[in-house]
């Protein structure tokens, strides 16, 4: 299922540069850039995993987590190996790390067409672009959108945000919803953690929501490095400037990958950064990974109302009527039907 990439420029010599994301890679013949999944092949850049499944599930969509798109409803979730981040807490290092070394990309072969036939009958609602980067199977994605747009279906991408304008354009008309992580807002967090910078996706969280996508952005709170106060509310502020409604999930960090050292998040600074999030002016601030907290649930933001009561993945009830509180009328934004 290999093919020709379609965001690349051929220079004279042979090398091509990468048009896909912030790193811009200049790849040699025979060489890949720093995805691991797109390789030169003679002045032709040619995505190594496309197509090639390693997830094909259906999941609750409060997973993702969206809180705001279709609550209760099941998302057809697909990967292929393969990231531009090289995050030291990744809790999918086993699929997003892993091109980097074997010569070949393992994955199941699914053509497009084949993963809208089994969402459809597995009672989705929606595709789920994830657990790995979207951005390095951006072709896929799009052949699938494209695939999905008749049927009725809508897909989401669950992201890191580091993509360039270009393919983010190309694929807005056919993206319902994005979650965007932003997993800091100083750039020595992003440099030494993920090996790249901040400033690509703040510009990708401002342009998805100027294209009509809708957006959620998640913070992983990982103690003594993203969790000052300061950061946390320069970090709401940024979120609440391109819009107030982008529901801001806060979760909590348990030690993975090269960081099991690291101790996991304490309640109360999920609960501080919470309220941080809420005094910035966010309208809708949820913890993330603490079952059973009240942050979990949806409030009206006019009078408190609790409009969604949801237990981890789960869907309690949902009270919105139209969209709308039930008690206030305030519309709740978000996608709802």
């Amino acid at each position: 299922m290999t093919q020709k990439a379609r965001y690349f420029d051929t220079f004279q010599g042979g090398e091509v540069g990468c048009r896909l994301c912030p790193h811009g890679c200049l790849v040699l013949h025979g060489q890949r850039g720093l995805c691991g999944v797109r390789e030169n092949q003679h002045g032709t850049l040619l995505t190594l995993n496309y197509a090639k499944a390693v997830a094909l599930q259906n999941d609750p969509i409060e997973k993702k987590p969206f809180f705001h798109v279709l609550p209760g409803s099941l998302s057809f979730s697909v990967a292929t190996m393969g990231c531009n981040l090289q995050c030291a807490h990744c809790q999918n290092h086993h699929i997003s790390q892993t091109p980097r070394g074997p010569k070949t990309i393992p994955g199941r072969d699914t053509p497009a067409r084949i993963v809208v036939e089994m969402a459809e009958s597995a009672g989705s609602k929606t595709i789920s672009f994830t657990y790995s980067e979207p951005t390095v199977f951006m072709e896929w994605a799009q052949d699938i959108a494209e695939a999905a747009l008749p049927e009725g279906l809508r897909c989401v991408s669950v992201t890191n945000g580091y993509t360039s304008a270009s393919p983010i354009r190309d694929i807005a008309s056919k993206l319902t919803a994005a979650n965007v992580d932003l997993k800091a807002f100083r750039d020595d967090f992003y440099q030494k953690i993920c090996k790249a910078k901040l400033q690509p996706v703040l510009d990708t969280i401002r342009l998805m929501r100027e294209l009509g996508i809708w957006v959620e952005v998640t913070t992983l709170l990982i103690p003594g490095l993203n969790d000052d106060e300061h950061e946390l509310r320069d970090m709401a502020e940024f979120i609440a400037s391109v819009d107030k409604a982008i529901p801001w999930h806060l979760s909590r960090f348990h030690p993975d990958h090269r960081m099991i050292d690291t101790p996991k998040t304490s309640l109360q600074s999920i609960q501080t950064a919470r309220e941080i999030g809420r005094n910035a002016g966010l309208k809708f601030v949820y913890s993330g990974n603490v079952w059973g907290d009240a942050g979990e649930h949806t409030h009206c933001p006019v009078c408190d109302h609790i409009v969604i009561e949801r237990h981890g993945f789960s869907v309690r009830r949902n009270l919105l009527q139209k969209g709308a509180c039930p008690k206030c009328h305030e519309p709740i934004e978000g996608i709802w039907d």
